[in-house]
């Protein structure tokens, strides 16, 4: 019967589902182990600014014309769906209002997000697995260097502080993106638009995007950095550890959004 049972899809599934739970709990421990590890190097900070720089200029400059791009794009595409019909039944003074809130609140965060992971935090975790698997960490150790310090450190350190400035840039063309669409598909003014923006949007709003995307920040970049510290078995174990960070990077800013919205907005 048990034999019949392991041939079945309900089985089959079932297995996937374990499987999956099981490495995202094992990627949350290894995630809180290096994060314990690296907060204990933080009270003795030999991380170099040059490092921190370099990081940060690569996550928050190199990043910013694909972040832009698809935080603007997917506001035009949402003002082109709703402009019209609110200005057709009278709504058309809400409009801003209801772009910048979305924007603000959620699209860009997320979007910027789902941006950054693809572009960098892939590439954090591929450069550290490549490390990983080539023995480039173990010679680290040899000597003397800690490996999380000198990789994860100024890794986190960036992205924590500079996801707040790509959100807040991104989040700004996202609205003024919305103004055109809007203004191109059902003649809303350029005027009404923005008043309804500064009517609708408070600081409650800006202040929660910001610390949320300081944890966005912290989650995407620590998440990539150790999944390609748990890289083995060669080169595909570069490419399984740069998946492993980038779904679960997915996961883990959803799982954040979740929360904040339930604790600032519920």
């Amino acid at each position: 019967m048990v034999r019949i049972f392991k041939h079945t899809y309900t089985y089959k599934v079932g297995k996937i589902f374990a499987e999956q739970l099981y490495e995202f709990i094992s990627t949350v421990g290894e995630v809180m182990t290096y994060g314990i590890e690296m907060l204990k190097c933080l009270k003795n900070f030999n991380t170099r600014f040059k490092d921190i720089m370099e990081q940060a200029s690569r996550f928050g400059v190199s990043s910013l014309p694909i972040t832009l791009t698809i935080v603007e794009m997917t506001s035009i595409i949402i003002a082109m769906q709703v402009a019209e019909e609110m200005v057709k039944h009278g709504g058309g003074n809400f409009v801003g209002m209801l772009i910048a809130v979305l924007t603000v609140r959620e699209e860009g965060a997320i979007m910027a997000g789902f941006a950054i992971i693809s572009m960098i935090g892939s590439s954090m975790a591929s450069e550290i697995a490549t490390m990983k698997v080539t023995d480039q960490i173990d010679a680290l150790r040899v000597l003397n260097v800690n490996p999380v310090q000198y990789l994860f450190t100024p890794r986190v350190i960036a992205g924590t502080i500079m996801m707040p400035f790509v959100v807040t840039i991104a989040s700004l063309f996202g609205i003024v993106g919305g103004a055109i669409a809007s203004n191109i598909t059902s003649e809303l003014s350029y005027k009404a638009y923005f008043d309804s923006v500064w009517f609708g949007l408070n600081m409650h709003d800006i202040n929660v995007c910001l610390l949320k995307s300081l944890c966005f920040g912290f989650a995407i970049s620590m998440i990539s950095c150790a999944s390609g510290m748990s890289a083995k078995d060669g080169a595909k174990g570069v490419g399984t550890a740069t998946t492993k960070a980038v779904v679960w990077s997915f996961v883990s800013i959803v799982i954040i959004d979740l929360i904040f919205a339930a604790a600032f907005f519920y």
